[in-house]
């Protein structure tokens, strides 16, 4: 038999409070690819874990932008360059009167990026993870409290780490396997 890959080591706390002060000694520690599983939100959590800034913001402000830009684009192309018509001596690329349009064309993009951003950034669909493989994280959503941290953090060493999780006060220490 072969050994599977070691994805990183869960530690089950009884607390929302143990696990809020967990998270806080590993990040203290140096610990920076790390993650947390609770049956209920806990505020603290995501302040303390994660620090990293999104790019959904830009990810919506280029759909916005680009939602303008055709607004304006295809009104200036029909009324300029494919149909022009003089109506009461009106200059054909009467900027005034594409703003409305551009502005709906700007929202229904940038809605449309949101949520397309957000999807493809934090990763969905994502139907298998290997935290599932641990038999006692189905607890993780009725009442315990659960903190991974990944190998793939640096400061990771698989004896070292799971001998600090136990010094935590996790009532119980496992091997996460891919």
């Amino acid at each position: 038999m072969t050994s599977n890959a070691l994805h990183g080591v869960m530690a089950e706390f009884d607390t929302g409070q143990a696990l809020v002060d967990a998270a806080r000694r590993a990040v203290a520690q140096g610990f920076t690819k790390l993650e947390a599983y609770s049956p209920v939100p806990i505020e603290e959590l995501n302040d303390i874990i994660h620090k990293k800034r999104t790019n959904l913001p830009r990810v919506v402000l280029a759909g916005g932008l680009t939602g303008m830009a055709t607004g304006f684009g295809l009104q200036y192309w029909a009324s300029v360059i494919e149909y022009p018509m003089n109506i009461g001596g009106r200059p054909q690329a009467s900027w005034t009167t594409f703003i409305i349009p551009s502005y709906e064309l700007t929202i229904l993009f940038a809605s449309i990026a949101a949520a397309l951003g957000m999807i493809v950034l934090s990763g969905l669909p994502q139907p298998y993870h290997p935290v599932f493989n641990v038999e006692r994280f189905s607890m993780a959503s009725s009442d315990k409290f659960f903190l991974v941290l990944e190998s793939a953090d640096p400061k990771f060493d698989q004896p070292v780490t799971s001998e600090f999780l136990r010094s935590l006060g996790a009532k119980g220490v496992y091997d996460v396997e891919e």
